[in-house]
């Protein structure tokens, strides 16, 4: 799994992005199984993912962080990448952000999809 560590930080909260090439929902759970493997995003507040796969369908999992998991298949769909994993992980910081969340998982995503 290709990891960019962490993009940004706003009010306390740390966003990391991480990401791969997957075909199916095993290779998915796989992915996630091996990245919550470093202490440091087993322990995140949120792993919020979403993958586009070309036999699957969009597929997507908010882990507590609620739309997040849209805003990236949104984005998965627009650059038109299928086959492929993206995670968005968020430290809390202690304050709550608001929609300003949402941004800062496009930030990532684009960083993500900018590194390819």
């Amino acid at each position: 799994m290709k990891q960019l560590g962490q993009i940004l930080t706003d009010k306390g909260s740390k966003y990391a992005v991480s990401g791969c090439p997957v075909k199916d929902r095993a290779a998915i759970d796989a992915a996630l199984k091996s990245l919550k493997q470093d202490r440091a995003y087993a322990k995140a507040t949120h792993n919020t993912w979403g993958a586009n796969l070309a036999d699957g369908g969009l597929i997507k999992g908010d882990d507590g962080e609620s739309g997040a998991g849209m805003v990236i298949l949104r984005m998965l769909e627009r650059e038109g990448l299928r086959d492929h994993l993206i995670v968005v992980t968020r430290w809390y910081g202690g304050k709550h952000l608001g929609g300003d969340r949402f941004r800062h998982v496009q930030t990532c995503v684009r960083s993500y999809l900018d590194a390819l």
